[in-house]
């Protein structure tokens, strides 16, 4: 265990845009608890380099990992606002975040959290609805560049070597894109030689791809609806690439859904509508392709549906169901079954297992356990739980980062859930950022303070390697 360090910022470097600021050691943002353990010799490990992870459905293919009910904190960094989760590509790792009057793209070393690099630009972001102020879309991962927007679709593509401005877009000047209840909050997505943004425009364009070396527009799709807060996710159909958008953010009357898209030239197979009637509302949970039918799942009222695609890129309603509205968590499928946090709201959120071959319930249940705080120099024993959390299916298991900071690993089958280890990392609300995982190391963000330690936000670093 080494004694935590703080160590001041030097080198300060001007950038083509913003301030690009180049930094060889730990920052006073970065702690260091601990080195993390070596990885076993057999364990399967990879690059977490786009929001949802490698396979773009949240599923990873990490192997030889420990289970301890506390895993060992490596590092944590002191953030500003935002509800971003990091991409991890070999020893570098990139994170958006907000400090007073700034966005800013952090580059540190994804072991140790020393920094590498960092830029930063103006920005005036307020969130209309009392939430923070700070980027919800995650930086992308592609070769030797990172690619990052912010909440005001300020959209940059960064040397990942140096920090530098290769291009830069600026999405609510250009294409007049409306910043909708809370910012833009889509993560491009990396498709070929394109990255491909739900821009939202009313009346077109929905989808812009642009090319990622040079920033130019390269096709634009969709008229009919607004940008969401779900990421473009892409897939191969009946033997062809395409990506799946699930647009619709704020809009009047309220209208969104999912949009297949040939990622070559921009065409649309077809557009199946999906949405709350309800006008503050948001498109927010992610696509789930499973074999040639997509799922799509949206809270207020709405549930989730699933639409299979024929060969000719014509489409089908299979199912639908109002017993699974996933809020802002993406559905995990697992050997024929959907697993994900039901509900709008932390009270009524809970668990759910659901029959993907025609969208019946299986199961239904809602973690909780009783702590105790300490309240004024006194303890004080609460009930909590998982609430609305969110999945990351890994090693024949599945990892939970709980709405207000808990980690558990969980069994999940159709015949039931089972608590494997549970550990409070951290007592914090609005711990909605899907946790990321990179060699054996995870990466877990706490978006505001924590209300029994007095924490301020912070991006922790946890050994989960298997000894």
């Amino acid at each position: 265990m080494t004694t935590p360090s703080l160590v001041s910022r030097r080198a300060i470097l001007k950038g083509m845009s913003g301030t690009l600021l180049g930094v060889g050691s730990l920052s006073a943002q970065t702690r260091a608890h601990s080195v993390p353990r070596p990885l076993a010799k057999d364990a399967v490990t990879h690059d977490w380099t786009a929001f949802l992870g490698p396979t773009h459905n949240a599923i990873s293919t990490e192997t030889r990992l420990s289970r301890q009910p506390q895993p060992p904190l490596v590092w944590e960094f002191a953030k500003g606002t935002g509800y971003t989760s990091p991409a991890i590509a070999g020893d570098r790792l990139v994170f958006l975040h907000r400090l007073r009057a700034e966005e800013i793209v952090e580059c540190l070393h994804a072991e140790t959290g020393a920094t590498k690099w960092q830029f930063r630009y103006p920005t005036d972001f307020e969130d209309r609805y009392g939430y923070n102020n700070g980027p919800r879309s995650s930086p992308v991962i592609d070769g030797a560049r990172a690619y990052t927007q912010g909440a005001q679709g300020q959209l940059h593509c960064l040397d990942l070597d140096t920090g530098r401005v290769i291009w830069k877009r600026d999405l609510e000047r250009e294409f007049r894109a409306p910043q909708d209840f809370f910012g833009r909050a889509s993560t491009p997505l990396i498709e070929g030689p394109h990255l491909i943004v739900n821009v939202g425009v009313p009346g077109g364009p929905c989808v812009v791809a642009f090319d990622k070396t040079t920033g130019r527009d390269v096709w634009r799709a969709g008229t009919e609806w607004g940008a969401s807060y779900a990421s473009p996710v892409p897939a191969v159909i009946h033997g062809q690439r395409r990506v799946f958008v699930f647009a619709g953010g704020e809009s009047q009357p309220p209208t969104g859904g999912v949009m297949s898209i040939d990622p070559a030239n921009g065409r649309v197979d077809f557009s199946f509508p999906w949405r709350s009637r309800t006008y503050e509302s948001v498109n927010a949970s992610c696509p789930v392709v499973v074999g040639n039918t997509v799922f799509v799942s949206a809270s207020y009222r709405t549930g989730g549906a699933l639409v299979e695609i024929r060969p000719d890129f014509t489409h089908r309603l299979r199912w639908t169901t109002q017993g699974f509205g996933l809020h802002f968590n993406t559905a995990i499928h697992k050997d024929g079954y959907l697993y994900g946090f039901d509900g709008r709201n932390e009270p009524d959120a809970s668990l759910a297992c659901v029959d993907a071959s025609n969208g019946s319930i299986v199961w239904r249940t809602t973690p909780e356990w009783a702590e105790t705080f300490s309240a004024n120099g006194r303890p004080q024993q609460q009930l909590v739980g998982t609430y609305r959390g969110s999945l990351l299916a890994v090693d024949g298991q599945f990892l939970c980062l709980g709405e207000l900071g808990h980690l558990l690993w969980m069994d999940l089958t159709p015949k039931g859930y089972r608590e494997v280890s549970r550990a409070r990392l951290f007592t914090a609300r609005e711990s909605w950022t899907l946790p990321v995982l990179s060699r054996g190391l995870l990466y877990v963000v706490q978006n505001t303070r924590d209300f029994v330690t007095g924490d301020r936000p912070r991006l922790l670093c946890y050994d989960l390697r298997a000894s």
